[in-house]
């Protein structure tokens, strides 16, 4: 309440030194600038005073409110929920004392227990909003009323359960009556204490509305004091500026009506007085600019005669008789020439005068040829004005230019573009005949003046734009470019053609639209950019968009979509292009990439990589039962037969697949998978499908590994030659000796040659190894005796060197081995590749005195053939028919007929792989030729070749070996 009281006398100080500030500064004299700012400052200062204070008592008034709310009011009604709390721990007490029952005792005791503890809350939240000590007292006692009753309480309680009886009760000092007056006590208590608290209210409440009324009247009368101030400010102002205003508007109507030497008064300092010194200072401005003018204006007169005579115009006033009244020397120069120039009436009018409606031009050509253009006007007078103008060079222009613009018309008529000049009001000025021409309108149809809107709706009605409107045509160049800026942008016709339509704005506000038919350029350049995302022979995705297609599958992958990839390659195609030529190869190719086509479905992916090599992307699988499926079908479509150019071709299909996110989530890790996983696929015998497995591309790294090892064992020297004999049935000894290539490396140690041969034939290293291999075999079997024999193993890929004669010859002639001692072993392959010019190098092989065997004759598809188109020297029977001579009919028979075939043809044949006597003896009987095995030797180094022909020269015992065996 000190605080409040505080704030309003502070806020009426305020107000009055305010207001006396303000009417000691009215009555000075300062700017009135000043003036009106004192006057809002002390307005402000007043509506601040007033509104501070009102919100002051605003804000007091409702924090007695909520005083009388939050105090009083609750203070009674938490009194009164004492004395319910109070009557019924009495009503609860009667209740237990009289109860027998256990249960209803014990369910009695918890509940006066919580009424006693809301009877406690209650005392403290009443004490804690009264108004007044009286009513806190009176809470106190009442707290300690109910707990002497409550100990009364529980000792009677305790007596009912030991079974005392009134008698006892009374005897320890205690009786119901004691209860009942302690009861009474507390029941006084709480209606004292109700008492007090509704009488603190009662007065709070008349405190509360004494002081609302003061502040109503303060309100009021801080009011009525603001506006008898804002009355007197009114009224000081008006006083202290209308008068010198009506001062300073009579001496400026003065001014205004001609009174030059009008007196203007004197004013003071502020705005007024400095409005009324301009006014002086303007008054003799305006007299010093009436003598300058009147002084220019005869100066004038006098420069405008001099005007008229150096003027190359001639200028001639003729009165309203028609008398010459006035005429430069220019003039007198044209009338002398020509004097009909002054009888304007007999000169052709070509134009009206620019800005007089009366007047006209002609053109009229002097004597001496030059050229004059008059210009006629009358005057106020009735005379008339003569201007004759020298056009000669103009005229020369003019003829030069419409020169130039017929040039441009045949340029424009001419040029492959399309053209429209529009100005800046958005009307045609130039068009040209191309443009009629892009669009298909006849050009009589299109005339300047038309607007861009026109032209479209033209263009719509000859059916260059379907169903679309003029505003869908606006529409589309606004979002394409800025209309302001120019720019380019392509319109699609709907007759297929490409339009390519440059819009640029010009200097004078207008624009210039150009039009060209682009489709062929848009056609040739849709396909560069087609073809630089798909391969070329069967129109497939290349590498490049198959990256983008794995790598948007990896992003739709992240929202939970499976996807697989695949790794295909065909088996055997390489034959078809070698046996067929690569037109029938090409012609495969597309036939795959459809049948592919055919067995995805559209939100998957068919690639081509290269060659024979296909990848396609399965997007949405659910498992990998969906991705097996897919590799079944593709494997059944694509080994199914084609019908290519009369040729019936089969090749098979071996699929590799890689899962995501399993199998990795790039794209990069996802090919390699699958390339790897096919690798396995064609590793198992192709014509199938296997999932990527981590195992695999341990292998794989393996393989990579034994690599990496081949490549340096060649330099570091870890190959070696091995010799397995060769034995002569017929002779019954050792004829000669089979090169066999061994490595030992120093980590691994023995590598077997079907691991390292393979691979040396993938990597291209066979040509090296087989170049070794010559020249070492040839280099050690020079020492041998000269009727032993060298075979060594020619691989295909020595063959389609076309350096292999060459490397032959230079082994031959290097060791100084006789050709006649060297044999070259070949397989079937070597005829795959290019089965003419095989035969013709063999021809010039056996030229050269070497002999020529085939080697694992019987495996292959077309043996016979082979041997009717070269005569071989020998027929090597594959170990396995050997092996299987003696258990199987079918082998025995081929091994026969293998026999039959080469002694009819004149060849030796030669049983390799023997191993027991019973296999030799058969060969024996059969009639073969040569043999070679384990049963005679296993391949030994070149230092043992000495002691094995010594130890097989003289015949192998067969008995002695078969006794050996059996002990």
């Amino acid at each position: 309440m000190d605080l409040l009281s505080s704030l309003k006398s502070g806020s009426v100080a305020v107000f009055r030194f305010v207001a006396g500030c303000f009417s000691r500064l009215a009555l000075t004299k300062g700017s009135i600038r000043t003036q009106i700012l004192i006057f809002c400052l002390a307005m402000s200062a007043i509506a601040v005073a007033l509104g501070g204070y009102s919100v002051l008592g605003i804000r007091h008034a409702g924090d007695l409110v909520a005083k009388t709310f939050d105090e009083s009011l609750m203070s009674i009604n938490y009194a009164r929920a004492a004395g319910a709390d109070f009557a019924a721990m009495r009503v609860a007490s009667s209740q237990r004392l009289m109860s027998s029952n256990p249960a209803t005792r014990a369910k009695l005791d918890s509940q006066i227990e919580a009424l006693a503890k809301t009877l406690s809350d209650d005392l403290t939240v009443a004490a804690d909003r009264s108004q007044s000590s009286r009513a806190a007292k009176a809470a106190a006692k009442v707290q300690e009323a109910a707990n002497a009753w409550m100990a009364l309480h529980r000792r009677a309680v305790e007596s009912s359960s030991q079974g005392t009886g009134a008698s006892e009760l009374h005897a320890s000092g205690m009786s119901v009556a004691d209860i009942d007056r302690y009861s009474d006590t507390v029941s006084q208590q709480v209606e004292l204490l109700v008492n007090y608290t509704a009488g603190d209210g009662f007065l709070f409440r008349q405190r509360a509305l004494s002081t609302i009324k003061r502040d109503l009247q303060l309100n009021v009368g801080g009011l009525t004091v603001a506006l008898f101030l804002s009355a007197l400010f009114s009224w000081l102002l008006a006083r202290r500026i209308i008068g010198p205003v009506a001062i300073a508007s009579k001496a400026a109507r003065r001014i205004a009506g001609g009174d030059l030497d009008a007196t203007i008064p004197k004013g003071g300092t502020d705005e007024l007085g400095t409005l009324l010194t301009a006014m002086e200072t303007m008054r003799d401005n305006i007299r010093r600019m009436v003598n300058q003018e009147v002084s220019q204006r005869r100066s004038a007169q006098a420069r405008l005669s001099d005007a008229l005579e150096t003027s190359p115009e001639g200028v001639v006033l003729l009165d309203a008789d028609g008398q010459i009244a006035l005429a430069n020397s220019r003039a007198s120069e044209f009338i002398r020439l020509s004097p009909h120039l002054l009888h304007s009436d007999r000169l052709d009018a070509a134009e009206p005068a620019e800005g007089d409606v009366n007047g006209f031009a002609s053109e009229a050509q002097l004597s001496d040829g030059r050229w004059l253009r008059v210009s006629r006007s009358e005057t106020q007078e009735g005379g008339v004005i003569l201007v004759y103008s020298d056009i000669s060079t103009l005229k020369q222009q003019k003829a030069e230019l419409h020169a130039t613009n017929l040039q441009l018309d045949a340029a424009l008529t001419h040029m492959s573009q399309g053209l429209c000049l529009y100005s800046s009001e958005g009307r045609l000025q130039v068009v040209n005949r191309r443009f009629c021409e892009i669009f298909d309108v006849s050009p009589e149809l299109i005339v300047p003046g038309m607007t861009l809107e026109d032209i479209l709706e033209m263009s719509i009605a000859a059916g260059n734009h379907g169903n679309r409107t003029v505003a869908d045509l606006l529409a589309e160049r606004d979002r394409s470019i800025n209309p302001h800026e120019g720019g380019n942008y392509l319109q699609h016709l709907s007759d297929g053609r490409i339009i390519s339509i440059a819009q640029r704005p010009t200097t004078d506000g207008g624009w210039l639209v150009t039009c060209e038919d682009v489709t062929e350029q848009q056609r040739a350049e849709s396909q560069i950019a087609f073809m630089a995302r798909h391969d070329a022979l069967t129109k497939l995705p290349n590498r490049t968009l198959l990256a983008e297609r794995i790598e948007q599958a990896v992003a739709q992958a992240g929202r939970g979509l499976r996807f697989a990839v695949f790794c295909l390659d065909l088996d055997n195609f390489k034959q078809v292009n070698d046996t067929l030529g690569h037109p029938v190869g090409d012609e495969l190719l597309r036939a795959v990439a459809d049948r592919l086509n055919a067995c995805v479905r559209e939100v998957d992916t068919v690639a081509r990589l290269g060659g024979d090599e296909f990848a396609v992307i399965q997007c949405g699988i659910q498992n990998t039962e969906d991705t097996e499926r897919l590799a079944r079908r593709i494997v059944e479509c694509v080994g199914a037969p084609y019908e290519l150019n009369g040729h019936r071709v089969v090749v098979g299909c071996s699929v590799g697949m890689s899962v995501s996110p399993n199998d990795g989530t790039t794209g990069e890790k996802l090919l390699k998978n699958a390339d790897v996983a096919l690798y396995r696929a064609k590793m198992e015998g192709r014509g199938t499908w296997r999932f990527f497995e981590p195992a695999m591309d341990a292998s794989l790294q393996r393989r990579r590994a034994l690599e990496l090892d081949l490549r340096e064992a060649m330099v570091k020297d870890e190959f070696s030659l091995f010799y397995q004999p060769l034995y002569d049935l017929n002779l019954d000894r050792i004829c000669g000796f089979e090169a066999l290539l061994r490595w030992q490396h120093p980590k691994r140690g023995f590598v077997p040659p079907d691991q390292f041969i393979p691979i040396a034939e993938e990597i291209g290293l066979i040509v090296q190894l087989g170049e070794w291999v010559l020249n070492r075999a040839c280099e050690q079997a020079v020492t041998w005796p000269s009727e032993m024999k060298l075979a060594v193993n020619v691989s295909a890929a020595q063959f389609r060197d076309p350096g292999l004669i060459d490397i032959i010859s230079s082994a031959l002639t290097a060791s100084r081995l006789s050709p006649r001692r060297l044999e070259l072993e070949i397989t079937e392959s070597v005829f795959l590749a290019n089965s003419t010019e095989t035969i013709a190098t063999l021809h010039r092989l056996k030229a050269q005195g070497l002999r020529i065997a085939l080697d694992d004759f019987g495996t292959g598809y077309s043996s016979l053939s082979y041997l009717r188109s070269f005569p071989f020297d020998k027929l090597k029977i594959d170990k396995s028919f050997v092996r299987d001579a003696t258990a199987t009919h079918g082998a025995k028979s081929i091994v026969k007929a293998v026999i039959s075939l080469g002694r009819s043809l004149g060849m030796t044949t030669i049983a390799e792989g023997v191993e027991t006597v019973e296999q030799l003896d058969h060969m024996r009987a059969e009639g073969c030729n040569e043999a070679q095995g384990f049963l005679f030797s296993p391949p030994v180094p070149v230092t043992e070749i000495a002691a094995k022909i010594l130890e097989l020269r003289n015949g192998f015992k067969a008995d002695a070996f078969r006794n050996a065996m059996a002990s």
